[in-house]
């Protein structure tokens, strides 16, 4: 326990926890974004689930690259930008084939509306967080690598 509560302290358990935190914005934008068009809205699960991979990419680039990676200044457009958008539609593809096999699968068997629904959103944060610890991976040691260190002392929820 020692080992993980000094790593959590140190800049790369600081990193992990922000990491953890812009993931934790980015699926309450992608679940309400997906829980309104595909409930109410009646939008059918895999174009629901693009649109809302689209908006919750948008604060989880900027929450990831300035907070919990520590760069500022000008996103640079092939190391950063495109391979982060990516990585997004790659989860999106994950996701998309699960959310519409579900659906399928809940029209199929005679789901209510609501529980096809809420099946689809639980199928949507699953097939996102398979990816999680890799792209957590490709951040640190590929697309924000020689980087300043976010400073230990500062504190975590700045």
């Amino acid at each position: 326990m020692a080992r993980v509560s000094e790593y959590l302290r140190g800049p790369e358990g600081v990193k992990m926890f922000r990491y953890s935190m812009a993931s934790v914005v980015a699926v309450i934008v992608s679940v309400a974004c997906l829980a309104i068009l595909n409930g109410p809205l009646g939008v059918r699960a895999w174009v629901a689930s693009t649109i809302a991979t689209a908006i919750a990419t948008i604060p989880s680039y900027y929450l990831n690259r300035s907070w919990a990676w520590g760069k500022d200044g000008r996103s640079h457009l092939l190391k950063e930008v495109l391979p982060f958008w990516a990585l997004a539609f790659l989860g999106w593809g994950i996701s998309t084939l699960c959310v519409h096999v579900m659906e399928d699968y809940a029209k199929a068997h005679g789901f209510s509306h609501l529980f096809r629904t809420s099946t689809v959103i639980v199928v949507y944060v699953a097939a996102f967080g398979v990816l999680w610890v890799a792209k957590f991976i490709i951040f640190n040691k590929v697309m924000f690598v020689n980087r300043a260190p976010v400073p230990v002392s500062e504190s975590m929820m700045d």
